[in-house]
């Protein structure tokens, strides 16, 4: 093989180990990761996807709190040739350097240094395990090479007044990063958008040998967070060492025209709204990009099945996602992501809500702004989202944005 057509050789290291306190009660009994979307799919299989799409598939899975769903995920779902090297692994919190659990992104990272060891790549992918979009890493990769960068943070333009939500960019002279800030109170915009800033998507490549100097670097540091955008990027920017990679100028095959979309779907609102963008006509996260799939493991059930049935007729259903296994008996359903099994009886509404697995929806119920996680039953006639009050009374949270989120398997009173 020539050297001009040899690609360097890359280690994908996924965080997954994050508690998702915001995204209760979906992360009750479940890691953020795992967290299902989209009718099919969860959270971690967007990551995943993008890297094997773009053929980086060694990759390892760092894990730590209620792991075992996106273990028996991954185990199932997530296996790769390994006839040619390819590989998706989790890999719990070993305590490797002490009898510690990961005290931040940059320590687990520095935990695990046996796995760089081990596969010696050039560069090592670190990318976020919960967040929805697509994107092209090869060339993320090549403009990190190009530029001679330690780091390359992937960037897209958000709007200023949201800048206490992200890490913010400030970008120097070509792709530098002149300053980087973590969760700040004010920032300044953009030159060519006042109104906008550069907020970094959670995903990095790293020159290995600049990662390596940092984690020790960080990790002999006793007053260290020891986070990636708390105190790796920092040390890092002051070293000159890193680079911005603006989302905008990915181009993902299928996608046309490219719409850059991605969500952190770290809140109850923010999920519903990724969720939601999901079932419009013409939907900001188009799902059916053939030349860039997400994959995942699908329960064998049969395909959906509308009903007519007795005096409810066939119901109604509008911009809907049905996963296999649906049954609607009779149902209106509107606005509305309903996952692998689930059923809505006659007369029964549902609208603008997202029904996890096996999520059963009596006769004559409305659940309305709601997401309710697997194995609810809705009784006959209940309601779900037309009184908060009456939902805050019995055990529902009720977010900011006024969406009502019940827990796995959640019990509701009869009557």
């Amino acid at each position: 093989m020539r050297e001009a057509d040899r690609r360097p050789r890359v280690l994908s290291v996924v965080l997954a180990g994050g508690e998702g306190k915001r995204l209760m009660p979906l992360t009750r009994d479940r890691a953020k990761p795992a967290v299902p979307f989209g009718g099919q799919y969860r959270l971690i299989d967007f990551p995943l996807s993008n890297l094997a799409n773009g053929g980086y598939r060694r990759i390892v899975v760092l894990t730590q709190y209620k792991s075992h769903s996106l273990d028996v995920h991954l185990a199932r779902t997530w296996r790769l040739s390994a006839f040619l090297g390819n590989y998706v692994t989790s890999v719990p919190a070993q305590m490797r350097k002490g009898p510690t659990w990961f005290r931040g992104s940059a320590d687990a990272l520095y935990q695990n240094l046996n796995l760089i060891d081990d596969e010696r790549p050039e560069y090592v992918f670190v990318f976020g395990a919960d967040h929805v979009y697509r994107m092209d890493p090869r060339q993320m990769l090549d403009h990190h090479i190009e530029s001679g960068a330690g780091l390359t943070i992937a960037a897209i333009r958000m709007p200023r007044d949201q800048c206490d939500q992200f890490g913010v960019i400030e970008r120097g002279e070509g792709s530098k990063v002149a300053a980087f800030k973590e969760k700040p109170a004010s920032t300044p915009g953009l030159p060519e958008a006042p109104d906008m800033m550069l907020a970094s998507m959670g995903n990095y490549v790293f020159t290995t040998r600049v990662l390596l100097e940092a984690l020790h670097r960080d990790a002999s540091d006793e007053g260290s967070r020891h986070d990636i955008g708390g105190n790796l990027i920092p040390a890092l920017v002051e070293q000159g060492e890193a680079h911005v990679y603006d989302f905008n100028t990915n181009e993902v095959p299928g996608e046309a025209p490219p719409k850059h979309y991605w969500r952190d779907v770290g809140t109850i609102d923010a999920y519903h709204e990724a969720n939601m963008d999901l079932v419009a006509p013409l939907p900001e996260f188009d799902l059916y990009n053939e030349r860039w799939p997400i994959h995942t493991m699908v329960r064998a059930m049969p395909p959906p099945k509308i009903v007519a049935i007795g005096k409810y007729g066939a119901g109604h259903v509008a911009d809907t996602i049905l996963a296999n296994g649906v049954i609607l008996s009779g149902a209106t359903v509107h606005r509305s992501v309903l996952s692998t099994g689930v059923r809505v009886g006659g007369g029964a509404t549902v609208e603008d809500s997202i029904l996890l697995d096996d999520v059963d929806v009596g006769e004559g119920a409305i659940v309305r702004r709601a997401i309710i996680d697997k194995g609810v039953r809705i009784p006959a006639n209940a309601t779900v989202g037309i009184d908060h009050d009456a939902d805050r009374a019995r055990g529902f949270i009720v977010s900011e944005g006024g969406v009502v989120a019940l827990g796995k398997k959640q019990k509701l009173p009869e009557g």
